[in-house]
């Protein structure tokens, strides 16, 4: 395979060394030093997991490059390669891949682009570049360069949209029957012809629309023998749409494969864009959480549910596409397909959190859920029960110093906390200072709290395990000792999740001493690694798809506040103080924990203030090279998760704090 570029500039020759890294980039000058330009397709049928880039250096070390899934069937990435680059890899599907081009461009020439780009960041390269700031500058070209705010979203649509090439994307075939469901009003007809037309164009053409008419029916619709009047229309899946949801030709091509071979889905979604009255904005939705499509319903439409589960369920036309969602969701399906492809443009829909609210209180109550919906004007939100008497909580704070951070954060466990059974369990790591002792003696006659005295060189996973080790209660609470308690009720938040039964590691809001956000979930990729989403945007934001405002599953939460039943953290073995003394040990916990089918969770109702790893500095020198060999080792070991975040959208960019399009 030869990337389409100027004669001779790029080769693709395959490798047979990594099962992964199975072809290389080779061009015929010097790379190290230069900015790489690609632009590359996939077949549209085909699952848009982000290709890896491998900068292999002397010595055998490397860096590896992230870049967006093509979710429009083009993507486009640009980043400097580092110095040293002897071999650049790459890491795609084996088929349906193609890169159009691989360009060498100077940093002069990517100064240019950014200048037509953003401009208003030339100043800022300019200056970070006098400053001989080499990083911040990379980060600025980076993102300038590549990344798009979801605001322009036409203009990345317009950019990475390809045509449909037969010769290139191979549809699947065999596919089932569909049944679709519209109820429309005499005054819709005009939107209901527009549903008609996208369904009448679809490549996927065996299915069947059950028209329900409120009033009189309008005439002159096309006539079609697959579109009948009432009931449940035949198929091996049922979806709902609304008069004026328009589908992309290859729609039902994608919804019906969800529904065919040896395993077919319960429930499949796939993205959407809707019309606002800021314009055009995509609907890019995470991989399935079930407790965000409770709360949000994020996933819209187009979603189809198996016909034998709306049976199931007892769903009936009429009762509308919010009840049939709430329904499958609390069904516990148990194949959910998530089409991350761009399926339907969806007909404007006026907010209705009150028959949201009526919805969802019935939904739980027939499906049995002890949850209950809680209401904060008109954000809806779950709470779990809190068994009476409340489960004892081990706090574990590690420590050494700081006497100053320390006792902000054992006053706000002790006094501003408003949960009846706790200890505290402190494990100190050396610490010299006069005043932690002092501290230490004034806390000896409160019998909630313990010392563990753990001198010695900075393993956080491991003063973290033998504080569990020494502790009683039924949940641990792993806290920073930089932590300061904001509202009395956030330790309840945490542990109504963590004694549920399918959840693992729950996370809290954390905002930094300016009220902006610290951590709201982690994305496993964000960074190249694993990142903290939307850090340092104003406390209320939203979120895409309003996912900050409730909580809702996520692939792993900070240490620094951390919630997990006891029994759980022993099921996996702790933090694991080998691999990751001091950095990813809380991510590292959190997949371990998902890979025995319990889920993190971040919930925004536990709020409380981190002033970031203050007691331990920025890693430089030593630390910075430590820093980096844990990194190395969480990306090799979990490199699959890297490349496809199930709650992150392969689309959006992993260069920023997430949320931005590439």
């Amino acid at each position: 395979m030869t990337a389409r570029s100027a004669p001779g500039a790029c080769r693709i020759a395959p490798r047979s060394d990594d099962p992964d890294f199975t072809r290389a980039l080779i061009f015929e000058r010097p790379t190290a030093g230069r900015w790489l330009a690609l632009d590359y397709a996939l077949d549209r049928f085909a699952v848009p997991v982000r290709p890896l880039l491998r900068f292999s250096q002397a010595g055998g070390t490397h860096e590896d490059a992230l870049l967006p899934g093509p979710v429009l069937g083009r993507a486009s990435w640009l980043g400097p390669v580092p110095p040293g680059t002897e071999e650049i890899l790459l890491a795609a599907p084996a088929e349906g891949f193609r890169i159009e081009s691989a360009r060498l461009l100077s940093r002069m020439a990517v100064l240019a682009l950014c200048a037509r780009r953003r401009p208003d960041t030339l100043p800022v390269a300019l200056y970070q570049w006098l400053r001989r700031d080499a990083r911040r500058l990379r980060n600025t070209l980076r993102i300038a360069a590549g990344v798009r705010p979801l605001a322009q979203y036409p203009v990345w649509k317009a950019e990475h949209a390809r045509p449909f090439e037969p010769a290139f994307d191979r549809a699947p075939s065999g596919l089932p029957r569909l049944g679709l469901i519209l109820e429309a009003t005499s005054g819709e007809a005009g939107a209901v012809r527009r549903t008609l037309a996208s369904l009448q164009a679809q490549r996927h053409g065996d299915w069947r629309l059950s028209l329900h008419w409120q009033g009189p029916e309008p005439a002159c619709l096309p006539g079609d023998p697959r579109i009948s009047a009432g009931g449940l229309p035949g198929g091996a899946a049922v979806g709902v749409l609304r008069p004026g949801d328009q589908l992309a030709p290859d729609a039902l091509t994608h919804l019906a494969a969800a529904f065919s071979g040896p395993e077919p889905a319960d429930l499949a979604y796939a993205d959407s864009e809707a019309e606002t009255p800021d314009g055009l904005r995509p609907c890019l939705k995470p991989g399935w959480s079930p407790d965000l499509a409770l709360t949000t319903l994020y996933p819209g439409r187009p979603l189809l549910v198996a016909r034998d589960l709306v049976t199931r369920v007892g769903w009936a036309p009429g009762q509308g596409a919010r009840a049939l969602l709430l329904a499958a969701a609390l069904a516990g399906p148990a194949r959910i397909r998530r089409i991350p492809r761009i399926l339907c443009r969806t007909a404007p829909e006026a907010p209705d959190p009150d028959g949201h609210a009526a919805d969802l209180t019935a939904a739980l109550r027939r499906a049995g859920s002890p949850a209950v919906v809680a209401r904060t004007g008109d954000v809806l939100d779950l709470d779990w029960p809190l068994p009476d008497p409340p489960p004892l909580v081990s706090v574990i704070v590690p420590t050494r110093d700081r006497p100053d951070l320390l006792r902000v954060a054992v006053r706000g466990i002790l006094h501003d906390t408003a949960y009846p059974a706790l200890e505290l369990v402190i494990v100190d790591n050396g610490s010299t200072d006069p005043a932690v002792a002092a501290l230490y003696a004034e806390w000896a006659s409160d019998p909630r709290v313990r010392r563990l005295d753990r001198p010695g060189p900075f393993n956080f996973s491991r003063l973290v395990n033998d504080g569990a080790a020494a502790s009683r209660g039924e949940v641990l609470l792993l806290l920073n000792n930089d932590i300061e308690v904001l509202h009395p009720d956030w330790l309840v938040a945490m542990v109504r999740q963590a004694l549920r039964p399918q959840v693992g590691a729950v996370g809290a809001k954390l905002l930094f001493g300016n009220g902006r956000i610290q951590h709201a979930g982690v994305v496993v990729g964000l960074g190249g690694r694993a990142g903290h989403i939307l850090r340092n945007r104003p406390a209320d934001t939203p979120g895409h798809l309003g996912r900050l405002t409730v909580a809702h599953e996520v692939a792993g939460v900070t240490a620094a506040c951390l919630a997990v039943a006891r029994h759980k953290f022993e099921a996996v073995g702790g933090l694991d103080a080998e691999a990751f003394p001091v950095d990813f040990n809380d991510i590292d916990l959190c997949l371990r924990l998902r890979e025995r089918g319990w889920t993190s969770v971040w919930t925004p109702r536990a709020v409380l203030a981190h002033h970031e790893s203050v007691s331990r500095g920025p890693s430089v020198g030593p630390a910075r090279a430590r820093f980096e060999a844990e990194a190395n080792r969480f990306a090799a070991r979990w490199r699959a998760v890297i490349r496809d975040d199930p709650y992150y959208h392969p689309a959006f960019s992993v260069t920023t704090f997430g949320e931005e399009l590439e």
